[in-house]
């Protein structure tokens, strides 16, 4: 059926017919043309495969912008010395340690 959904398009988008289009819509031509062996199935297989293709580009950052991202990373920590220190200060560390929170000591 993938095939011969294929065809009608192809035939909408003005491709030769194989055989006469008796008042009939696109998709019965195609399947018409498909039970009379009249169109290469191959090559309407293939145009399938790459109608259905999605290509998604990765934009990645170069390497000169990794590094200076990683240079203003390391910068924005560096007052953080461990963290031991950050809990002697009133600091505490989620489970994940990506965020830090202030405990206010108020509970």
């Amino acid at each position: 059926m993938l095939i011969a959904g294929q065809r009608a398009r192809d035939i909408s988008a003005g491709a030769k017919l194989t055989v006469e289009r008796d008042n009939d819509k696109n998709p019965v031509v195609a399947l018409r043309e498909i039970a009379d062996d009249t169109v290469p199935l191959d090559g309407l297989q293939n145009a399938l495969i790459q109608n259905l293709q999605k290509h998604v580009e990765v934009d990645e950052p170069e390497e000169d912008e990794m590094e200076g991202f990683i240079a203003d990373r390391d910068l924005a920590f560096e007052n953080v010395a461990n963290e031991d220190e950050m809990i002697e200060d009133g600091m505490s560390i989620n489970d994940t340690g990506a965020d830090f929170d202030v405990d206010s000591g108020d509970e």
